[in-house]
């Protein structure tokens, strides 16, 4: 059974920026995300559940990532977030990617489930 722990949170994500490097994010989040969970994407973006799992395995896949500075939030008996820093890239991007990120769980039928998911940027 799935728990609130930061190691079991940190592996959601670490399995979430995966399937992102293999064009597999819509599959991955279709099936993480409740039914009225959110992305709030730093381009101003907000995508339901449906549009993630429709549109986002035709991203353009990262070729790596790093998640520094993961820090767990309890926000109730059967719900937490996990909060990092995210830098990633792609081939031909001139810079990473460098993001503060927050993904919001919650227990729900012994599995955890995203509800949140928002990204904020970070300028140099």
């Amino acid at each position: 059974m799935a728990t609130l722990t930061f190691s079991d949170l940190l592996a959601l994500e670490h399995g979430g920026w995966d399937a992102l490097c293999s064009a597999r994010g819509g599959t991955f989040y279709g099936e993480l995300m409740t039914s009225a969970a959110v992305m709030v994407l730093v381009n101003g973006m907000v995508l339901d559940r449906d549009a993630v799992a429709s549109t986002l395995d035709q991203a353009p896949p990262w070729s790596e990532y790093r998640l520094d500075g993961a820090r767990l939030v309890p926000t109730g008996t059967d719900s937490a977030a996990l909060v990092y820093t995210a830098t990633a890239s792609r081939p031909g991007d001139p810079e990473p990617f460098t993001a503060l990120m927050s993904s919001h769980y919650r227990l729900f039928e012994g599995r955890l489930r995203m509800t949140l998911y928002q990204q904020t940027t970070i300028t140099h």
